[in-house]
């Protein structure tokens, strides 16, 4: 008994503790009560996925969440189709339940949850800038997975858009809702990619550079092995298959290809089929 109560202490002593998470103080007007109870019930546990993907130990200060109604001077800062956005050096969120969330978000609580990880990730980078395409994609990477959306979304993006470079997906996000989809698009894919090939701990060892004082282009270059430049043209060389062929599989003549593949696959099964009755035909004496 004693040896058990023993292991049973050692154990707990050397078991590490859950990291604290950040504390969210939600803030609305009386139209808004139902909106503010919803995410009330928000699991903010979910929130120490973001902090070790960005190396962050302390959640710090409370995170100020403030729910906008639609006549709101909040509302009239961003455009319509904007249903939340964060200010990462106030700890300031603030979203319009009464929009309808955007890709790659689908309900109010995943528009909470991104927007919290970009004041995380701010944090994490001592409050010192970094690219929006590397924060929105690393804000995506922790907030949720890769889905067929996502896939599709990209393969449509390496086969019929134009190449669009790194140093022009940030412009994007302030354009069109379509321009915005496709920095998303393109911002994901790549900071996934970053942590598929270099590790998990790369997000947060870039943070961890750029907090100390250094460029992110240098912080980048120190964790990845590569610059900018050549990690794009790496990530790229990744879906060399779809960005050949891709445009080649989306026309019509490819279609007919397929079309015609299958009918021939028919025929032959069908033929195959005959074959097989006719010899059982055979052995049982129906053949004529």
């Amino acid at each position: 008994m004693l040896l058990l109560l023993s292991l049973t202490v050692t154990a707990s002593q050397h078991s590490p503790s859950p990291k604290p998470i950040p504390t969210l103080h939600i803030e609305a007007p009386v139209e808004l009560a139902a909106s503010r109870t919803r995410l009330e019930s928000f699991d903010q546990s979910r929130l120490r996925s973001v902090m070790r993907l960005i190396g962050l130990d302390d959640p710090g200060p409370v995170i100020r969440v403030v729910l906008a109604a639609e006549t709101s001077e909040w509302a009239q800062r961003v455009p319509p189709s904007t249903a939340g956005f964060a200010i990462g050096a106030a700890s300031l969120v603030v979203l319009i339940p009464s929009r309808s969330p955007m890709y790659p978000d689908d309900s109010l609580e995943d528009v909470l949850h991104h927007e919290v990880a970009h004041v995380l990730i701010t944090r994490a980078a001592g409050g010192h800038p970094v690219p929006r395409w590397f924060d929105e994609g690393l804000a995506m990477a922790a907030e949720r997975s890769w889905g067929f959306e996502d896939q599709a979304r990209l393969f449509r993006e390496l086969t019929l858009a134009a190449r669009t470079d790194l140093n022009e997906v940030d412009s994007l996000f302030t354009r069109s809702d379509s321009a915005r989809v496709r920095a998303y698009t393109l911002s994901g894919a790549f900071v996934r990619d970053i942590i598929q090939y270099h590790g998990t701990a790369a997000p947060g060892d870039v943070l961890a550079r750029v907090a100390t004082g250094t460029s992110f282009e240098n912080a980048f270059a120190d964790v990845v092995g590569l610059n900018l430049v050549d990690a794009e043209e790496a990530f790229r060389d990744r879906h060399r298959f779809w960005s050949r062929w891709g445009p080649f599989l989306t026309t019509s003549t490819a279609l007919w290809m397929v079309v015609t593949l299958i009918a021939l696959y028919a025929i032959i099964r069908r033929r195959q089929k005959s074959a097989t009755l006719r010899k059982r035909w055979a052995e049982d004496g129906l053949d004529d």
